[in-house]
Parts: structure tokens; C-alpha cells; sequence
């Protein structure tokens, strides 16, 4: 089968799935079990992936093909700017870690039950910079002083908010692929190297049009001041990053300080 001719199933939530009392327990069974029965891996494209048992340690799926493991978080309405995630200090920990999973985020119709936006988010797209402590909880309550986080993917370059249903239509599964594809080479940085190298994707996504010139990601230097403020050479290190990303072939570099972004997904 071709890439582009994966054959995606019908995007409503299966009722008899619904076998649980309460409602957020109820929606974590239906959309594992949409996606356990529909999903492909985005990483290398094996046709399905494994669901692990219920309470693992990393991740809600595995691809047996590329060992690619996947969080799922699904919400009502739309994804939003952040989506609520489990303890905030077993998330840093595993931010460096190699088996720290990529997040699939599902976003559906409570009333029609079916999905209605899924994008994921490789794992090298994660910083302690996305990660957003909540207030622990009271002394009163059942899990006294318990500190979940937040996933802020709206902090998260375009470029890894890969699209697998947009708008309630699937995305073609060999896009997805080329999507993935395109960002490996941040797996090859350390974590602070790759913060810097997000936080300048950002800002050449910013700037919203292919073609820019330095000035125009210059033009964010106060935003990556403030990010970085222990660092009193913004504009080297934005040159930096700049050529790191032209040398891993996510820009191209047309002269006199004008780039091209040599991947382009309408980001």
C-alpha cells in the first residue's frame, strides 16, 4: 500500500466502548479505542500501533515496528493553547530521557462523538520551556500537595504540531510522514541546544511568509532575550541556530542575509 493510500477509518467514537461511569474515564476508553483501531505511526508508518495495559509508566501505545512510543490526550472542543498532563515531576524527568513519548492530541464532538482535530507532537519537540507547573493540591484533598503540569503546545513550533485530522479531514498519511521526517535532526541535540534551536524555529515561523532576512528574525531578539536571560549575545547565537538549521536542511541560504525555509508545510 502506498503512503498516501492509507486507508483511514470513519472518525466516530464505537459505543459499546463507552463501559465506564464516569465521564473522563469513559472518554480515555473511547478515544484509546479509536485509536488503537485506527491510528498508524506517524514515525515510520507501520500501518498500527500496540496499546500498552492501562496505568504504564511512559506512554499509552508503542509502534512494534520502530519502538516509537506515544502519549494520547483528548479534550472537548478545541485543543486550545494547553492540555492538562499528569505529575509535573515525573514529566521533567522524563523530558531527557530516550523513552520520553511523543504526544498525540485529539481534540472531538462530545455531542456527535467523533473526532474532530488529532495533531502529534514528536518527542524531540519537548522543553522544560512547553511544560507548565499547576498549583498542588490543597492540604484537604484526597491527594494532598500533588503537582500536575500543563503541555503548553502552543508554545510549540508549527513544525511539530504535525496535522493527522484537521478541521474533521484526515491529512495524507505520506504528508504526516514527510512532517515527521523534517525535524529529526533536533533528536540529535541536547536539551538545552534544542531549546534554542525551537525557540528560533518559532521565530522564523513568526515572521509568516517562506522567504525572510535576518532582520526579520532579529526582529524577535527582546522575546529571546527574555526566554534566555542569563544570555548576553542573542543576535551570534540567532545567526547560530540559524546556520544549524540551514545545515540540517530545514533553510536555505539565498545571500546577503536573506533565508528561504526549504520546508514549508504552510506553517
Amino acid at each position: 500500500m502506498a503512503e498516501d493510500d492509507h486507508s483511514w477509518s470513519p472518525l466516530g467514537f464505537a459505543e459499546e466502548q463507552a463501559v465506564y461511569r464516569g465521564p473522563t474515564q469513559n472518554v480515555r476508553a473511547l478515544s484509546e479505542g479509536w485509536a488503537a483501531a485506527h491510528l498508524f505511526c506517524p514515525a515510520c508508518g507501520a500501518e498500527r500501533l500496540r496499546q500498552l495495559p492501562n496505568n504504564s509508566p511512559v506512554g499509552d501505545f508503542v509502534c512494534d515496528a520502530c519502538a516509537e512510543e506515544f502519549e494520547l490526550k483528548a479534550k472537548a472542543g478545541g485543543l486550545g493553547r494547553s492540555i492538562p498532563d499528569g505529575a509535573y515531576g515525573a514529566m521533567m524527568r522524563r523530558l531527557s530521557e530516550r523513552n520520553n513519548p511523543s504526544l498525540f492530541a485529539m481534540s472531538y464532538d462530545p455531542g456527535a462523538r467523533t473526532v474532530t482535530d488529532l495533531i502529534v507532537v514528536p518527542r524531540h519537540f519537548f522543553t522544560p520551556d512547553v511544560i507548565q507547573a499547576r498549583k498542588p493540591l490543597s492540604p484537604t484533598a484526597r491527594r494532598a500537595g500533588w503537582q500536575g503540569c500543563n503541555i503548553l503546545i502552543g508554545q510549540v513550533p508549527a513544525s511539530g504540531r504535525i496535522p493527522l485530522i484537521a478541521r474533521g479531514a484526515h491529512v495524507p498519511k505520506g504528508e504526516v510522514l514527510d512532517r515527521w521526517r523534517s525535524t529529526l535532526f533536533l533528536k540529535d541535540a541536547g536539551l538545552n541546544a534544542r531549546g534554542w534551536l525551537l525557540a528560533v524555529m518559532k521565530a522564523v515561523e513568526a515572521v509568516g511568509r517562506p522567504e525572510f532576512t535576518l532582520d526579520d528574525v532579529y526582529a524577535h531578539e527582546a522575546a529571546l532575550s527574555a526566554l534566555y536571560p542569563d544570555n548576553r549575545n542573542v543576535r551570534p547565537k540567532i545567526r547560530q541556530q540559524l546556520q544549524v538549521l540551514r545545515d540540517r536542511g530545514w533553510l536555505e541560504f539565498t545571500g546577503r542575509g536573506a533565508y528561504r525555509r526549504a520546508v514549508n508545510f504552510g506553517a
